[in-house]
This record gives structure tokens, sequence and C-alpha cells, in this order.
């Protein structure tokens, strides 16, 4: 087994989280390198949507924005903003959100806006873009970002994109559709809401990983659930797959889009 990053078994572990044949509406960055890799490797048959309209998107490297010509050209079709979201999202044709976080709470809520006080913000981030709309409509929702006290947050500064709410059946008294968020994956673990209270729970360490790590970089009271699994380590097809992915990214934007 070849060794691998922290940030390699996060994608593998994400990528291996959609399913084959299954609608998946993608933020750009962990999401779309973590969805590219399940399309070229677990889910050949997955269909990539992005926000600037494009269906069915094979890219062949990571797209640097929404915007990115690679993502129209190797679409199946590409059609206005307008349909991806009244059509596609609000009509529950998506079968996956994958979205990316600069900050998430023990109940799946993603802030994407600003860290510190809203009107004087220590860093303003670069906003909502869809994610509010693909956490809201979306059949189920897969969150990815690396773990931190600075990411894992007890109360977020500003609720970008709803998840679980405040927990229970916050979503469901707040009228969104769907399940909301189902995972939450990390560099560390992965996370699933808790059945009932709908708080994220620990279910899988990823190899090599302690318990008192998740806790470390947790900043919220973390809990376990009854069993932990351990996520399988990345195989050498995956790694492959990925690292190619990487590769070519990096030869066609002169190094940009890499390395997460």
């Amino acid at each position: 087994m070849s060794a691998y990053t922290t940030n390699e078994m996060m994608t593998v572990a994400a990528a291996r989280r959609l399913q084959n044949g299954a609608v998946c509406f993608v933020g750009i960055g962990l999401p779309s390198k973590a969805a590219n890799l399940a399309r070229l490797t677990s889910s050949p048959d997955v269909v990539l949507i992005y926000e600037s309209g494009p269906i069915g998107a094979k890219p062949s490297v990571l797209p640097l924005s929404i915007g990115d010509g690679e993502l129209a050209e190797t679409a199946d079709t590409v059609v206005p903003t307008g349909e991806i979201f009244r059509y596609w999202l609000q009509g529950g044709r998506i079968d996956m959100g994958f979205l990316g976080a600069a900050q998430v709470d023990k109940y799946g809520n993603i802030n994407t806006t600003v860290i510190g006080d809203y009107h004087r913000p220590k860093v303003r981030l670069p906003g909502a873009g869809g994610a509010p709309e693909i956490a809201g409509s979306a059949k189920q929702v897969l969150i990815i970002l690396k773990q931190s006290h600075r990411t894992f947050v007890d109360k977020l500064a500003f609720i970008t994109s709803v998840g679980h709410g405040e927990g229970g059946d916050s979503r469901k008294r707040l009228g969104l559709p769907g399940a909301g968020p189902v995972g939450i994956i990390t560099d560390l673990c992965i996370m699933e809401p808790e059945e009932g209270s709908n708080e994220f729970i620990v279910t899988a360490l990823h190899p090599g990983v302690s318990r008192e790590q998740v806790i470390e970089a947790t900043g919220w009271q973390i809990r376990f659930a009854d069993v932990v699994a351990v996520s399988e380590a990345p195989s050498e097809l995956e790694l492959a797959a990925l690292r190619a992915l990487e590769a070519r990214t990096a030869a066609a934007h002169g190094q940009l889009g890499g390395e997460e």
C-alpha cells in the first residue's frame, strides 16, 4: 500500500460516498475534487451538475471556478443558471448536494460568509453562492472540510446554509425539503447525524487517527457512535486516479488547483 496524505484520505473517503448514477450538485474546491474522483473510480455514471449550468460535466482537470470553460465543454448539455436552480434543484431532482465550508457546527449548519462580527469581520469570506439553496433543497447533502478548532465551532458567526438548524426536527419545522446533511468528511474522520438529535457524531476514524486527535480538533464536545468504524485506506487505483487528476490540473493551471 502506497503512503498517502490525510488530504488524500479525506478526498477518497468523500468520493466513496457518491453513489453511481446519482445526480450531484457540486461545489468548487474540495467537493469538486472528490466528485470527479468518484466519477473516475467507483461511480463512472454519476451526473455532475455545477451552478453555472453544465449538466453531466466530465472535466479532465479540476475547474478553477463555476465559470471554467472545461465544465461546459465536457458537459452533456448546458442550461441557464435559473433552470439549474428552479427545475433541477427546487424541483427535487438533485440526489446529493456536495458542499465545502469555512466553518461548520454540530448540526451541520455552514458558514461561508464572515469570521467575527458581521459588520466588522476579522475575515470576509467568499460568500454564499448557491450553497444555501443546495443545502435547503437537495435530497441529501455531504460536507467536506479539514478539521480544526477554527473550522468545527460551537457557534457559527453567521449561518450561511442551514443543515439541521437547532437539531431534532428543526429542519422540518423550517419547512426545508430533503434530509439535510448526511455526512461530514474530514481529514481525520467521518461524522454522521445521530438519529433523533441530528447532532453530528463520529462514526468512522481514518486509519491511524485517535479519538483524542478528533476531540482536540473540534470546538464542541464531540461524541462518538457506539461502534466506530475505521475507514478503509485508499487503494492503489484511487490514489493513482487522484494524483493523476491533480497533476493534470496543476499542469493546465500553472500549479493552481492542485493540493487544496
